[in-house]
């Protein structure tokens, strides 16, 4: 519409001074409208609060809440995303882990709003309250909200979390599997080891030194579960045992904190029945 108007303004006009004249008229009138519309969405910011948890081992100070405050309108819509604009704009000793972005490594996992998620994952809240943001539950902090993973991952080493053979392969060629039995992994290899799952079960938090946690279990599955696997006994006696296995309780907080929407109870529970023959 306003094209056309412009349009006969101009041909009405008789000598190119007017032209000119109507033209610059017109640019004018429309960096003005421009700027008005940038004011107004300038007065329309979209603020968020982040209570974040702050622990410095260099400094004797307990561990509190910090409260950090950004615009939503100029962040992006996941956790980490603010957790990073944090970072570069306002605190830059704020510490946490990061890598992928995309659900993939398991490096940004922590406690948001009091469920244990990925933060690349999990969206920012609208609203006005504010979103708490603490580090994994039951775990050493060593800064922030990193966490000191090396239980965590010595007990996933302690299940041999690799193909074992009591045969050797003549043929120098991949061992080959059936699509029924590649189908039997699935729920289980997609595991990130983000340790959400571990660190909200109450059991490992009673004994996370002998209970080897919803992770490791589901790992362990995954290679007892594997046809192209020689050890399947030896793996199952391995973990027979009253703490390694048996502290799970089936409260299966693992399954409703897993990013992936795996169920590690599930797996517990199978290997459980593989393990009851021998009970008898």
């Amino acid at each position: 519409m306003a094209t056309g108007l412009v349009r006969r303004a101009i041909s009405r006009v008789s000598t190119p001074i007017q032209l000119q004249t109507l033209i610059r008229v017109r640019a004018h009138a429309s960096e003005a409208e421009a700027q008005q519309v940038d004011l107004k969405a300038a007065d329309q910011t979209n603020p968020k609060t982040f209570s974040i948890y702050r622990w410095n081992p260099d400094n004797p100070s307990k561990p509190h809440l910090h409260n950090y405050e950004i615009d939503l309108k100029d962040c992006g819509p996941m956790v980490l995303d603010a957790l990073i604009k944090i970072k570069n704009e306002i605190d830059p000793s704020l510490t946490f882990r990061r890598s992928c972005r995309e659900g993939i490594c398991g490096s940004c996992a922590m406690n948001i709003d009091g469920c244990n998620g990925l933060a690349c994952l999990t969206k920012i809240e609208s609203g006005g309250s504010a979103s708490t943001v603490t580090p994994l539950p039951h775990m050493f902090v060593i800064k922030d909200l990193v966490v000191d993973m090396t239980n965590f991952y010595n007990q996933y080493k302690s299940i041999e979390p690799w193909l074992k053979r009591k045969s050797e392969n003549e043929t120098g060629k991949e061992i080959l599997q059936s699509k029924k039995d590649r189908a039997k992994l699935d729920g289980m290899y997609e595991c990130i080891l983000c340790a959400c799952c571990s660190t909200s079960c109450p059991s490992y938090w009673w004994n996370p030194e002998s209970y080897l946690g919803p992770a490791a279990l589901l790992h362990a599955h995954r290679w007892i579960a594997d046809s192209r696997d020689e050890f399947t006994k030896e793996r199952l006696a391995a973990i027979n045992d009253e703490f390694k296995l048996y502290r799970c309780h089936t409260i299966l907080n693992c399954a409703r904190a897993c990013p992936k929407g795996l169920n590690p109870g599930k797996q517990i529970a199978t290997i459980k029945r593989l393990e009851a023959p021998k009970l008898f």
